[in-house]
């Protein structure tokens, strides 16, 4: 089995991350247009943070985003960066939308955010278990 590996001064990891994360009122405000903006503007952000977006695509009312984080990385903030900076930009850049996503909001307050592994966790565990003296 092959791991994708990145590397660090003393350490190296694979950590792969699937976050989605909904319009308020799950308004289908995600045009074509908004979309490729809001893309731009989450691969700015991520090299801010030094994380590597994989993969992103958006629907009409939310995007998913794959992407490659440091150990350093804190996720919290990341997340929390991408939703205010692009909904600030996005209402700036795009004021028609206010309208639809009344009160300064143009995420929802809650995420989905998952680790993506290269391997099954039952892999994982029957690889720990064999580690054990006999």
């Amino acid at each position: 089995m092959k791991y994708q590996l990145d590397r660090g001064c003393h350490s190296v990891y694979s950590l792969r991350f699937h976050y989605i994360c909904c319009v308020k009122y799950r308004r289908k405000v995600l045009t074509p247009e908004i979309s490729e903006y809001l893309k731009k503007v989450n691969q700015d952000i991520a090299g801010k943070f030094g994380v590597q977006i994989i993969e992103q695509e958006t629907d009409r009312d939310h995007i998913h985003i794959i992407f490659a984080s440091k150990p350093e990385v804190q996720l919290s903030k990341f997340i929390n960066s991408l939703k205010s900076t692009s909904a600030r930009l996005i209402f700036r850049d795009h004021p028609e939308n206010k309208k639809e996503l009344w009160g300064g909001n143009f995420w929802s307050p809650s995420y989905f955010l998952s680790t993506v592994g290269e391997v099954k966790l039952e892999d994982v565990k029957k690889y720990v278990q064999s580690q054990g003296n006999p």
